[in-house]
């Protein structure tokens, strides 16, 4: 999958998520301002990794906003269109946090360190992501998250959190261990991988409440792929998290960089279910066929494409 051509509407697609985009409090541009040792080292920092740009224009989709830069750092660049209340604060330190721990277990994104994350008020009601690889986005990963709320992003609590790490997790699908594309997208959809990923970060960001939040609101959740009334978090995702943690997680992505089809740096295919099922197997080191018929039901072409799948990627071992 192209993530340029994604995107993902204001409300993520779970039946009980109820609540709208809101919104939270912010400042200006500036950056935090270390003393001592500390200040020294920031400032080598800084001058060693250019400025993000003061204003960005908008030049993809219907976007046409000249965007303000609020908030930089070594990891991220947070922007505000004009109607953005500049009480909106709460994603210099939230995104940043993410984008910390999205490197740390995935690795880099690229030569450019920072994520560019774009906030709008009043307008494009959704999102969507874009890679170190896109030239529609100046080649930034990049979330690009706006509301039809004239008060949006004030609260900095519950779906503007959410949200914006849903994005988050639509790069790392798309552009983890320097390969492009997403081969499973067909498979897992907009939010099925989203959901493990929210819930890993605010795990691993020690946000227990959100954690606990989050996995209230999508543990019951269904979808009609790939048959009607599959419960992925509840009968697929949860449980092999429980398998293999953040590590499986990241294993899935270094399995595919190191294994599935590729054209130069992006993946060339799109991968069937019994692959899927071979490399999450991988992932967390047990064969998950069993799991996969829970979730999915199996199918007899799941069961030629799955013994298939153990034969052409042999070194995938569970």
């Amino acid at each position: 999958m192209n993530l340029q051509s994604f995107r993902t509407s204001t409300m993520l697609s779970i039946p009980v998520l109820l609540f709208s985009l809101l919104s939270s409090c912010g400042k200006g541009d500036n950056i935090p301002s270390p003393s001592g040792k500390d200040a020294a080292v920031k400032s080598s920092a800084i001058a060693a990794l250019a400025a993000p740009p003061a204003t960005w224009q908008e030049h993809w989709f219907e976007h046409v906003q000249l965007l303000n830069r609020k908030f930089y750092d070594d990891d991220v660049a947070v922007y505000f269109d004009n109607d953005v209340s500049s009480s909106v604060t709460w994603p210099n330190t939230y995104m940043g946090d993410v984008w910390r721990y999205t490197k740390g277990l995935y690795g880099s994104f690229g030569s450019d360190p920072r994520l560019f994350a774009i906030f709008h008020t009043g307008k494009y009601s959704g999102g969507h992501p874009s890679t170190y690889f896109d030239a529609s986005h100046d080649n930034r990963n990049v979330i690009d998250v706006g509301s039809n709320s004239t008060s949006a992003w004030l609260s900095g609590t519950g779906n503007d959190l959410d949200i914006t790490t849903h994005e988050v997790a639509h790069i790392v699908e798309g552009a983890s261990k320097g390969y492009h594309n997403s081969p499973a997208f067909g498979i897992w959809g907009d939010s099925k991988w989203a959901e493990i990923f929210i819930y890993d970060v605010y795990k691993g960001l020690g946000r227990t409440a959100d954690a606990t939040r989050w996995y209230n609101l999508v543990i019951n959740g269904s979808d009609n792929f790939p048959r009607a009334g599959t419960q992925w978090f509840k009968n697929w995702f949860y449980p092999i998290y429980q398998l293999g943690g953040s590590a499986g997680l990241n294993k899935y992505f270094t399995l595919l960089a190191q294994y599935f089809p590729k054209s130069g740096q992006n993946y060339s295919r799109a991968m069937n279910m019994g692959e899927f099922v071979h490399f999450w197997s991988g992932a967390v080191g047990r064969n998950l066929k069993a799991q996969a018929t829970t979730a999915f039901g199996w199918t007899s072409t799941y069961e030629t494409q799955f013994n298939q799948a153990r034969a052409t990627f042999p070194g995938i071992t569970y």
